[in-house]
């Protein structure tokens, strides 16, 4: 079949919570969709309810289940030149939820693909987590078995940046508990529930207090941010160390002074004094 210009997957960001965030491109979006392609129909519908949106077309599911049958029937649906939206239960299709597999296949059969952006809770939960916001990576779901959740968090443990995670409630005792065993009890961190939701709340402390919190019964969306690990310190010996390293491979000695002094961001004419007094 021929695509014509057209043809195109939206990928459509759904509220995380509360559904007055319903934006009015994805309003717009859902009222003109040929296929609608919903993790949870039944969340969907209640969604549409709680919204006001009314849709006319035809709503399937896609999910973990059926992604691989549902992929290629959605791609011909795009081929044959019908609107096809791609919604989750909430948040952005694909970010730790059904999607990779069918934009990559649109990628493959070369039909664009767009997105409607909408709440996140990766960002939402950063935000208000009162930790550093200038550099985090988002991990996702960690492994459900003890030993490889272990050995995720252990190739964690001198990760500068600061971390973001989903769980299950009813893992997120463990997951901390782990946690706070591999980066430590001090770690600072953030367990945000329920965000944009009635009963939105946002516990911050070390791990060890956090695995306290958890203890007991937990419900609801969870998104945890724990911080990056302290970078260590490099004493100036090191640093000395390193400037002479690029003398002996032919560097002049300000050069090197400025190309060490860059990389690990201390002071140029610190570290040039610090050199010069050594070979005094």
């Amino acid at each position: 079949m021929t695509k014509t210009n057209t043809t195109m997957l939206l990928l459509a960001g759904t509220p995380i919570g509360d559904a007055r965030y319903v934006s009015e491109a994805l309003r717009e979006a859902l009222a003109s969709a040929d296929i609608i392609a919903a993790e949870d129909t039944r969340k969907f519908a209640e969604l549409c309810r709680r919204s006001g949106m009314t849709i006319s077309g035809r709503v399937i599911s896609y999910f973990e289940g059926n992604e691989v049958e549902r992929t290629g029937e959605l791609v011909q649906a795009l081929l044959a030149d019908q609107r096809v939206v791609l919604v989750t239960d909430a948040g952005m299709p694909a970010v730790s939820d059904p999607g990779f597999r069918l934009v990559n296949a649109c990628i493959a059969a070369d039909i664009p693909v767009s997105a409607i952006p909408g709440p996140s809770a990766v960002l939402t939960a950063l935000a208000v987590s009162g930790l550093s916001t200038d550099r985090f990576c988002f991990e996702g779901f960690l492994p459900r078995k003890a030993g490889p959740r272990h050995s995720r968090l252990a190739e964690l443990r001198t990760e500068e940046r600061t971390m973001v995670f989903f769980e299950a409630p009813h893992r997120l005792h463990d997951f901390l508990t782990d946690a706070a065993a591999t980066l430590g009890d001090t770690r600072p961190g953030a367990i945000c529930r329920e965000l944009t939701k009635t009963y939105e709340e946002v516990i911050r402390g070390p791990l060890a207090d956090l695995v306290k919190w958890a203890k007991g019964e937990v419900r609801g969306e969870i998104t945890i941010v724990i911080a990056g690990a302290t970078p260590p310190e490099t004493r100036t010996a090191d640093l000395i160390e390193l400037v002479q390293d690029l003398i002996a491979a032919g560097e002049k000695r300000s050069t090197a002074v400025g190309k060490i002094a860059a990389e690990y961001e201390v002071s140029r004419r610190v570290l040039y004094e610090a050199v010069l007094a050594l070979n005094s």
